[in-house]
C-alpha cells in the first residue's frame, strides 16, 4: 500500500480543489484553542463570513461539516410542539427531513418535483393553514442543480411570522447571499466547496432573533454539542470556552477567506458564472442535454442527462482513470439518470473546464457516441475568453 495521494481534477459535488496556501496555512503550529492570539484569529474569521453572508448578526463555524450545520438548526430552533416545514425538492432536503426524524421534530414536509424550485404560491398555501414557527430550505440544491428563490422565501417567513433557516452549503461564496436583506435567521454552509478549504467545518450565520429563541427556550437544545448559544459565547468577546476548536482547519478557513477577499466576491461570483457557461455551452456542443431549466439552474452544479446506452460507472471510471476527472453520480430520483458536475471555488478555472470537455469528447467518441470534434472546447472558449475576467 502505498502513502503517496493520486492528484485529482475534482469536478464534483463536493469537495473543491484547496489553493496551496489555504494547504499551507494548515502546516503552521498548533495553537491552545484559548490563547488570546487564537482570538484575533477567530475575530478575523468572524468579521470575513460577516461581509460573505451581508449579515451585521452573529458569524461564526461549528466544529463539523455542513450536515452539522443543518442539525444545529434543528436541534436549536424547534422545541416541543413548534411545528416545522421543511421545502423537500432534492437529496439533501431529504436528509434535513431524516434528521428531523432521529431527533423527534415535529414537521412536515412540503415537497416539489425534483429539477423544479420551490413553488411559492404552494408554500404560502401552506403558511396560511398552519402556524409553522420554522421553514427549512435548501438554497443551492446539489442533487438536482437547482436554485431555490430564498428572497422571496424570506418575504413568506417574514409575513408568516415564521422562522428561516437555510442551507448554504453550495451557495457560500459562489451565489451572492444577503443574510439580513433576505430575512435568514440561521444559515449554514461548509468550506469545501466555493470557499475552497478542507472539509471539516461549518461557517453559520444567526440573527438575534434566533439566538434570543435559543436563550429562551424551555429546555436546552438536545445538543451540548451544538448548543448555538454557548458557541456564540465562545466566539464573542468574552470567548466562553465550550468545545475543543479545530485550530488547524481554522487557519485554512482564514486564508481561503483572505483569497476570496483578494479576488472580491462580486469578481469570485462572476467566475463562477462565466466558467459554467463555458462549461453549458461547450456539453450543450456534445449533444449532450441539460434537464434543468436554466432560470433556475446552480452556476457551481450542472447536472447533465447520462446520453442512451452509455454505462453510468464505467464512464466516470474511465474519466477518472484514463483522464484523473472525478465528476458526480446522480442522487436519489436521478441515480443513474445524471452526471453532476461541479465548478466550485479552486476547480472553476478555464482549463479545468476544457479538461472535461476534452475528456468527455473522446470518451463519448470511443463509446460510439456522434459528435463534432472541437466544437464543445471552441464553444466553451469562446464564452469563456471574450469575459475579460480579473485573473485568478
Amino acid at each position: 500500500m502505498t502513502n503517496v495521494i493520486p492528484r485529482r481534477i475534482i469536478l464534483g459535488p463536493g469537495p473543491s480543489s484547496a489553493h496551496p496556501r489555504v494547504l499551507r496555512a494548515m502546516s503552521n503550529p498548533v495553537m491552545g484553542y484559548l490563547d488570546p492570539d487564537f482570538f484575533e484569529i477567530l475575530d478575523e474569521v468572524s468579521q470575513m463570513l460577516s461581509a460573505l453572508y451581508k449579515t451585521e448578526h452573529y458569524s461564526f463555524v461549528i466544529a463539523g461539516t455542513g450536515s452539522a450545520g443543518m442539525e444545529a438548526g434543528l436541534v436549536n430552533l424547534a422545541e416541543g410542539d413548534d411545528e416545522v416545514l421543511i421545502c423537500n425538492n432534492g437529496f439533501f432536503c431529504r436528509r434535513m427531513t431524516l434528521m428531523a426524524d432521529r431527533l423527534g421534530v415535529n414537521y412536515s414536509s412540503l415537497d416539489f418535483e425534483w429539477g423544479t424550485a420551490v413553488d411559492l404560491n404552494v408554500l404560502e398555501d401552506k403558511l396560511k393553514k398552519s402556524s409553522t414557527k420554522l421553514v427549512a430550505v435548501i438554497h443551492a440544491e446539489t442533487s438536482t442543480g437547482v436554485l431555490n428563490p430564498i428572497d422571496e422565501i424570506g418575504k413568506l417567513c417574514k409575513q408568516y411570522g415564521a422562522m428561516l433557516m437555510v442551507d448554504c452549503v453550495t451557495s457560500l461564496g459562489g451565489i451572492e447571499i444577503k443574510f439580513d436583506e433576505w430575512g435568514i435567521d440561521f444559515a449554514y454552509s461548509g468550506t469545501q466547496k466555493c470557499l475552497a478549504a478542507p472539509p471539516g467545518l461549518s461557517p453559520v450565520a444567526l440573527s438575534q432573533r434566533a439566538l434570543e429563541f435559543i436563550k429562551s427556550r424551555k429546555t436546552p437544545p438536545s445538543s451540548w454539542y451544538l448548543d448555538l448559544a454557548c458557541l456564540v459565547d465562545y466566539w464573542s468577546k468574552d470567548h466562553i470556552a465550550h468545545q475543543t476548536t479545530p485550530v488547524n482547519l481554522i487557519y485554512a478557513l482564514r486564508e481561503a477567506l483572505y483569497l476570496t477577499q483578494e479576488e472580491g466576491i462580486e469578481n469570485k461570483i462572476n467566475r463562477h458564472t462565466i466558467m459554467s457557461d463555458g462549461l453549458k455551452s461547450g456539453l450543450s456542443a456534445l449533444g449532450l442535454e441539460l434537464p434543468i431549466n436554466q432560470s433556475i439552474a446552480l452556476n457551481q452544479l450542472t447536472v447533465v442527462n447520462i446520453p442512451h446506452g452509455i454505462d453510468d460507472q464505467k464512464f466516470r471510471n474511465d474519466l477518472l482513470n484514463d483522464y484523473l476527472i472525478e465528476i458526480g453520480k446522480g442522487l436519489g430520483e436521478f441515480t443513474g439518470k445524471v452526471w453532476r458536475i461541479g465548478l466550485m471555488g479552486e476547480s472553476c478555472v478555464a482549463a479545468n473546464v476544457f479538461a472535461l470537455l476534452n475528456a468527455f469528447e473522446k470518451l463519448l467518441m470511443k463509446y460510439n457516441f456522434e459528435v463534432e470534434a472541437g466544437l464543445s472546447l471552441s464553444s466553451a472558449s469562446s464564452i469563456i475568453n471574450s469575459a475579460n475576467l480579473k485573473p485568478y
